[in-house]
């Protein structure tokens, strides 16, 4: 196949054909699947949903477990998926959790599926998603101080986080992954102390940009603290030098993290820079909403309906046309989202209707 190079260095092909997965026009292809189960969440945080909350979706409109399993498989089998995240909103209101990755298991035994979670009620879950097949976790914490929690989450809950944290290290689902937000006034000096605490535990702490999804729209680039700023932040307490390991499509960019003057490496630390330090020109993620519709971006503001086609009357759509759909939405992924790029500046950037808690990370 011949390519054309164009824009941020990537490659643009003519058009998607069967059996290509799921590539786009510049020749990325993605095999990260995201799956949202929900939109609820039982934590409010500043940086996401407006203190009342937001209208939930009614159950008769988010994926079933059925459909869910068929997406999944479909992905897999036919579209080249090879690593599965489940999120939300918080994936552990759903009742059918532990059943959905049963299954999920039953059907993939070689596929890694990691869930996102804000650990509230973690503890009472962990063992029985471990029993069931989950390998791993990623759970957000933003803060080890009860105050800055309350204030980011609006939900006196750092302890039942903390518990759930425990619990999952104890049913063996590991390495887990700290997601980690830092908002100027707030947090910002928590960021030392909390790589210390994942470094202790074997933990992996992953700090994220702060991005502009929060269904209030308050986000402002002056108010974000930037990837710099974090890794200058951690060098007070750490030598952060360049993980030597291949980054491969990862959203993270991980440092070695050592005491200064010291030769013993204490472990990894990554820092998304979504915004700053974008790395939209090796993005391999497809994103499904917890109602069934493909976002090829996480700052997509189009998004094309695959549940339409499952629950299509009395003849639902076979398994090929699901997946044209599919490759179809993800053929349309943009070049890049419009921020930080050169060329494509702010003002070219128009945030998404949907929070993250309606998007899945």
């Amino acid at each position: 196949m011949d390519f054309e190079r164009v824009g941020l260095g990537m490659p643009t092909v003519a058009s998607a054909a069967p059996g290509a997965g799921l590539r786009d026009q510049f020749g990325r292809v993605a095999t990260d699947m995201r799956l949202s189960l929900t939109d609820k969440c039982n934590l409010r945080c500043t940086y996401c949903m407006p203190e009342a909350g937001l209208d939930w979706l009614k159950k008769d409109k988010l994926l079933t477990a059925a459909e869910i399993v068929r997406l999944v498989g479909l992905g897999v089998r036919n579209l080249g998926v090879r690593e599965l995240r489940l999120t939300g909103g918080e994936p552990l209101v759903r009742a059918d959790l532990v059943d959905i990755v049963a299954a999920l298991r039953r059907n993939h035994p070689e596929l890694p599926i990691s869930l996102t979670t804000n650990g509230v009620g973690l503890a009472k879950k962990a063992r029985a998603l471990a029993d069931a097949g989950l390998t791993r976790l990623n759970v957000s914490m933003d803060t080890l101080h009860h105050d800055a929690f309350l204030q980011l989450t609006r939900r006196p809950f750092l302890d039942q986080v903390l518990a759930g944290i425990e619990a999952a290290d104890a049913a063996g689902l590991r390495p887990i992954k700290i997601n980690a937000v830092l908002l100027r006034g707030v947090n910002e000096d928590h960021a030392a102390e909390l790589l210390a605490w994942c470094l202790d535990r074997g933990h992996e702490l992953r700090f994220i940009e702060q991005m502009p999804l929060d269904a209030d729209h308050g986000w402002t680039r002056e108010g974000m603290v930037t990837a710099a700023e974090i890794r200058a932040l951690l060098s007070t307490d750490f030598a952060l030098t360049t993980d030597p390991r291949a980054r491969d499509g990862a959203p993270a960019e991980r440092f070695e993290v050592r005491r200064h003057g010291s030769e013993q490496l204490l472990g990894t630390v990554g820092i998304i820079a979504s915004v700053t330090e974008p790395f939209c020109a090796d993005c391999r993620r497809t994103r499904i909403t917890a109602e069934g519709k493909v976002m090829s971006c996480l700052f997509s503001r189009t998004e094309v309906d695959l549940l339409e086609l499952l629950r299509a009357g009395d003849s639902p759509a076979d398994d090929d046309a699901v997946a044209a759909r599919w490759q179809d939405a993800m053929w349309a992924k943009p070049k890049a989202h419009g921020m930080g790029h050169p060329g494509l500046g702010d003002a070219d950037f128009v945030q998404p209707d949907r929070s993250m808690s309606a998007i899945g990370g």
